[in-house]
């Protein structure tokens, strides 16, 4: 007996058949068009439990579409696919009602998975908006590690949910938070953002929740704080793991009471933010190390959103060079180029500074040059003054890996001297470094613990009796 009939719109009659079959083999039966106005007429003639479309069809767009048919039927499920990989694709199938968005080229197993998911849940009615338009995206990439960071967006953008977003210093954690505020449900309100790294400690209350005139030494008149002046909108807390214990106590009493006082203050102040809090700091060892409170990262850590390395996402080089070119001509700066070779050997460097690091480059070598292609010998150029050792072979890297954790290691006990500690402090050596190797692996792999084991060269099942016995804890990615 099949279990629903699923509709099919694209112009690319590859994709058609590929989906027709992956969907037949699962039991289904699906039934295929290339254009808008034939899934429009079975939508509408009520056929069909579920559609499958492209965006870009022939005589129509999808997110044209998808409204008319979310109106004629409200809790029909639609996955929207598009070659468009971008933020504001997904936020536009979000919007208009789509139950999920699958960028191209995608993986059939998940695609078939999404559609046993969409026709064994209930339907919610979907308020359909339509995006703001923005002169430029606040995001670039269309590598898989942006698309699950687009796809996590555009759920989280019509709700309140504290977010926090983790990465290395220069991936962009404020852009992620800027892009939930302005494509959200708080667009009209204020955006307020806050360094905790940046306040000295003694100030930072003060800067989140204001005082009042006489509140100290200098205090000359009332000052409103951050929460005062983000009512109604989105107070971004970056690098949250430098806030110091005092101001955490006061942070939590508000997120647990939707209240708190100014300093010198007496009246309880209701309070109307979304909070978005941001860290590259591990902020479970911080908790371990009794320098962040548990409670409070269980409040801040609703949603978590790991923002992926540069790295880990070689592939978005050349979009993101493109940009950076582009907007280094808008502020007056010759237009340039990169040659094929050039970015190929942009690929190969660690970016250790992440994105903050490549648009410095690109904005460097649009002003410093004058040739309008840039080449890789211009590229070796500017790297080898400052980073000689950034194009290493990943091989290297492995055997550098194993010297420094040899060496340090050696140090470690030559520092005992012939006084060996005993055999119980041995183990605890060698969780501590069990610890920091299986945590790392799980972060590289997004939470995956099959990937994680493959990586370790571990078995599933050794690497799950490691995880509890060391106690770490699994974050993984947001589906």
């Amino acid at each position: 007996m099949a279990k629903g009939n699923i509709l099919i719109a694209d112009d690319d009659a590859a994709i058609r058949t590929v989906l027709n079959q992956a969907l037949a083999r699962a039991g289904y039966t699906p039934r295929a068009t290339g254009n808008a106005a034939t899934l429009w007429r079975w939508v509408s003639q009520g056929e069909g439990d579920l559609v499958i479309t492209d965006v870009i069809m022939p005589d129509e767009n999808a997110f044209d579409l998808i409204p008319r048919m979310k109106k004629v039927r409200p809790e029909l499920p639609i996955i929207v696919m598009s070659a468009q990989n971008t933020l504001m694709t997904a936020i536009a199938a979000a919007e208009c009602g789509a139950y999920e968005y699958l960028p191209k080229p995608f993986d059939l197993n998940e695609l078939v998975s999404v559609v046993g998911r969409a026709l064994s849940e209930p339907q919610k009615l979907a308020r359909p908006q339509t995006p703001s338009e923005a002169e430029g995206l606040p995001l670039i990439g269309r590598s898989p590690a942006m698309q699950d960071i687009y796809r996590a967006l555009a759920r989280l953008m019509q709700t309140d949910l504290t977010v926090m977003i983790t990465g290395e210093s220069g991936t962009g954690k404020e852009l992620v938070a800027r892009a939930l505020h302005d494509y959200g449900k708080r667009r009209n309100g204020p955006f307020v953002a806050i360094n905790m790294a940046a306040i000295p400690r003694e100030l930072i209350e003060s800067e989140l929740f204001g005082h009042e005139k006489g509140a100290f030494t200098g205090a000359q008149t009332r000052s409103a704080g951050r929460f005062e002046q983000a009512d109604g909108g989105t107070l971004f807390l970056d690098e949250i793991g430098d806030m110091p214990m005092e101001a955490q106590t006061r942070l939590l009493r508000v997120l647990q009471e939707g209240e708190y006082t100014t300093v010198g203050g007496r009246t309880a102040i209701k309070t109307d933010v979304r909070i978005i809090a941001a860290t590259n700091r591990d902020l479970q060892q911080q908790i371990n190390q009794g320098f962040f409170r548990e409670d409070l990262f269980y409040r801040l850590n609703v949603v978590p959103l790991r923002l992926p390395p540069l790295r880990e996402r070689l592939e978005d080089i050349p979009d993101l060079v493109r940009h950076f070119l582009n907007e280094a001509t808008k502020e007056g700066l010759p237009a340039k180029r990169l040659e094929s070779a050039a970015v190929d050997q942009l690929k190969r460097y660690h970016w250790p500074g992440n994105i903050r690091e490549l648009e410095n480059l690109v904005r460097r070598l649009a002003a410093l040059y004058s040739q309008d292609t840039i080449t890789i010998d211009l590229i070796e150029q500017e790297f080898s003054a400052n980073n000689p050792a950034s194009f290493e072979d990943p091989q290297a890297q492995t055997a550098d890996l194993s010297e420094a954790v040899e060496r340090y290691l050696a140090e470690y006990f030559a520092s005992f001297g012939d006084d060996l500690p005993p055999a119980g402090v041995h183990s605890r050596i060698l969780k501590k470094v069990e610890h920091p190797l299986i945590t790392a692996a799980l972060a590289a792999t997004r939470g995956n613990q099959i990937r994680a084991a493959e990586l370790l060269g571990l078995n599933r099942n050794t690497l799950r009796k490691k995880i509890r016995e060391l106690n770490i804890q699994v974050i993984r990615a947001p589906s």
